[in-house]
């Protein structure tokens, strides 16, 4: 059987003759170009001539590259965007904490500054919360009997008269604010000194009853304890005038005011220690009618009984 090549392969010179050359002719170029730089042009035109191939074979790695830079990118993105989010909500409730804070401080140096300007011993109460009883006006404070705080002791607030204390317990007390209807007080104009009584008209409004057309009422004008029924203190601001009536069809007439006092909105309140022997006492019945009148032996009027 005949295993010699092909005549195709024994053409031309032998191979190892062929490796031979090629190896020197390599070894040759090297020296040349390492002595010399003679490969220098015909490396530059190669470049030159590859450079476009080379670009364009390496575009599947670059969009292999910038793909996973763009993947991850929104994933950072998305990590950081979480971040921000928390830091966002943990920043805005840092800052309603401050505004509450601020709030609550002015609050309560209103507070005190209502306590100094009253010349009467007082305790400092918060709100708990609002009574279930739809048809009044009350609220649960959290200072009791243990503190002084007894029934019938007036609630203010940095503005005005806020309620009365009606229920009083060891550790809380109940208070029904001016806007209950069961609630009257006596107040006097601080304009021009004609008193009435005040009575609550629900949905943070008060009304004031039994006033004569002769006395005329200014948008603005504020209406304040008359100290005349021995509970409030005379002098603290109750009620304002929102607008004059427009009609007085009767000889007394009934005009809605609205409270000075932040009554259906208060969280801190004062409540008046208030010592009844040191409050006017009211006036009793008949006081100020005239008594009746005897003649002495001289035939002269006097005021007085028969002994």
């Amino acid at each position: 059987m005949d295993r010699s090549p092909p005549p195709f392969f024994n053409q031309g010179a032998p191979a190892h003759l062929r490796v031979l050359f090629f190896a020197c002719l390599a070894i040759a170029l090297l020296i040349a170009d390492a002595r010399f730089g003679m490969l220098n042009a015909l490396r530059q035109g190669l470049a030159a001539v590859l450079n476009p191939v080379q670009k364009t074979l390496l575009v599947p790695r670059d969009a292999l590259e910038m793909g996973g830079d763009y993947v991850g990118q929104i994933a950072s993105l998305r990590a950081e965007n979480e971040t921000l989010k928390r830091v966002e909500v943990a920043n805005a409730r840092a800052l309603l904490q401050a505004e509450q804070l601020a709030a609550d401080n002015a609050r309560l140096r209103a507070l005190l500054g209502a306590r100094e300007k009253a010349a009467l011993r007082s305790v400092m109460a918060e709100v708990l919360y609002e009574t279930r009883d739809p048809f009044t006006r009350r609220v649960v404070l959290d200072k009791g009997t243990r503190e002084g705080v007894l029934e019938g002791m007036p609630v203010i607030d940095p503005r005005g008269v806020v309620g009365q204390v009606t229920r009083a317990f060891a550790a809380s007390s109940e208070v029904t604010l001016v806007t209950d209807r069961s609630m009257a007080v006596p107040v006097e104009s601080q304009r021009s000194g004609a008193r009435s009584i005040l009575f609550g008209a629900g949905e943070g409004e008060l009304e004031l009853r039994y006033l004569a057309n002769s006395i005329e009422l200014k948008p603005g004008e504020v209406w304040m304890t008359s100290g005349l029924d021995g509970i409030y203190p005379p002098g603290l601001p109750v009620a304002r005038v929102k607008a004059a009536p427009s009609s007085r069809d009767t000889g007394f007439t009934r005009n809605s005011l609205e409270p000075v006092a932040d009554v259906e909105r208060a969280r801190a309140l004062l409540i008046l220690l208030v010592d009844r022997s040191a409050l006017p006492a009211p006036a009793p019945p008949g006081a100020g009618l005239d008594k009746p009148k005897r003649k002495d032996q001289r035939g002269l009027n006097t005021t007085g009984v028969s002994p």
